[in-house]
């Protein structure tokens, strides 16, 4: 344990960011360290936020699962996904196509979006659309909903939450709604651009991803590219698109305001009862009252190098995507750990 002399004397805190698949966990399965590495935390009352560029469920319930599988109480409020924050975009798009596996559906409207349309809705319209769709009809019918106004309403947005599951027709709904006719289904604009029909955003660029298999998996960096370079063969330039999640700094801004956030809930600045209140998507936190904050992660092309051109300090564990003797080229982090207990111990060390 942290003696009280650190939390009583010490005028800007310390803070951590950890990555989950790979840190925390492989697959479903807890990484050795990780639960002791949060109760460590927890005790001494110094803040972590989770900083993950996973998504597909809501923030209450990964955080409930994280709680039960390392039997820790982390609140929902403390877990940044690489979708939350578009909670930002709410009032600044009216349709938009939620792309990802179909529990994204309810995770947007639980953002607050009033009209979504998942890709799987497009297909049950029409099969034509996506001939190479690997969707069996029992599939489609459990995953897919009825849209009246399908064809007579403007998409507004596509926003990729997850990395979906039917790449070949996710992708050719995707290059539709991005080069339509002012959004609208059914339709091809006459015009070639960079710009898109369209915005569309990309939760994450993550190329690779740890899970329980020995060899790193594509992600939706992957998927990403794949559109890209779609639609630059379609339009003669590349796509002008908008990318969330680590490395850039939209999403570490947006963290660094859930983190300063819930350093006032556990220091009883603000009640745990109020409301979190998110920042808009682009702005940067004009004070903070941390001296260091510390990202934990196994992605060096992610979690380390948007830390180190944050300004954050970073622990590269050795758990997940980062192999020894891996070439980090400009990604410098701070230190080079086995685990996720080894990078939360030998930071604590250094103010003890």
């Amino acid at each position: 344990m942290i003696p009280k002399r650190f939390l009583q004397t010490c005028s800007k805190k310390l803070a951590f960011a950890f990555d989950i698949d790979g840190v925390l966990f492989r697959g479903k399965k807890p990484i050795p360290g990780a639960s002791d590495s949060l109760k460590l935390l927890s005790q001494n009352k110094i803040p972590y936020i989770l900083l993950t560029n996973g998504g597909g469920l809501s923030e209450k319930a990964r955080a409930d699962f994280i709680s039960s599988q390392l039997d820790v109480d982390v609140s929902p409020l403390q877990v940044v996904q690489s979708h939350t924050p578009y909670k930002s975009l709410v009032n600044k798009y009216s349709r938009i196509l939620a792309v990802g596996t179909p529990s994204v559906r309810k995770v947007a409207q639980d953002y607050g979006f009033h009209d979504v349309v998942h890709q799987t809705d497009i297909v049950r319209y029409n099969r034509d659309i996506t001939p190479f769709s690997g969707l069996s009809d029992e599939q489609l019918f459990e995953y897919s909903r009825e849209i009246p106004d399908l064809i007579t309403k403007r998409f507004d947005a596509v926003l990729v939450f997850n990395d979906p599951h039917d790449w070949a027709a996710d992708i050719q709904i995707i290059s539709d709604a991005i080069n339509s006719e002012s959004g609208m289904l059914n339709t091809l604009r006459s015009e070639k651009s960079g710009k898109p029909s369209i915005p569309i955003y990309f939760s994450n660029q993550d190329l690779l991803w740890a899970n329980p298999y020995k060899l790193n998996r594509f992600g939706q960096g992957a998927f990403r590219l794949l559109v890209r370079r779609l639609y630059s063969e379609l339009n003669g330039e590349p796509l002008q698109d908008y990318t969330l999640g680590k490395p850039t700094k939209l999403t570490y801004d947006f963290a660094h305001h859930v983190l300063i956030d819930w350093e006032k809930r556990l220091s009883g600045k603000v009640d745990q009862s109020i409301k979190q209140k998110l920042p808009l998507l682009g702005s940067q936190p004009s004070t903070s009252p941390f001296h260091s904050v510390f990202m934990v992660g196994d992605n060096p092309a992610s979690d380390i190098i948007g830390a180190q051109n944050y300004g954050w300090n970073s622990c590269l564990v050795k758990t997940g995507v980062y192999k020894e003797g891996d070439n980090l080229k400009e990604c410098k982090p701070t230190m080079i750990v086995d685990d996720v207990f080894d990078a939360v111990t030998k930071t604590l060390g250094k103010y003890v």
